[in-house]
């Protein structure tokens, strides 16, 4: 079972409701992503969305649209590069991403 299931399924027994986080990988840097995955998990978030930034977010309300904007501004924020991040993340947490 994944992380993901395996929360959803502790939370039901529960009988809970999982708080989930969004963060636009990158914004304004990798760096302050992974201090705010930490942050988020001690404030109690269940899961963790990294939302992965693109050139046209029409989807998305103004917010993500805008951190999504920031997060592209800077070179180093990649596919590859979150995925590298969530590597280096993973170590200290079981949280699911």
């Amino acid at each position: 079972m994944n992380r993901v299931d395996a929360t959803f399924k502790k939370l039901k027994k529960e009988d809970k409701k999982a708080f989930i986080a969004y963060i636009a990988a990158g914004d304004p840097n990798l760096a302050v992503t992974k201090k705010l995955v930490f942050e988020l998990e001690s404030c109690g978030a269940d899961i963790i969305e990294l939302g992965v930034p693109f050139s046209d977010p029409l989807a998305d309300g103004p917010t993500i649209q805008a951190a999504s904007e920031r997060a592209l501004r800077n070179k180093n924020v990649t596919l590859d590069n979150i995925i590298s991040l969530v590597k280096e993340i993973r170590p200290r947490t079981e949280i699911p991403l």
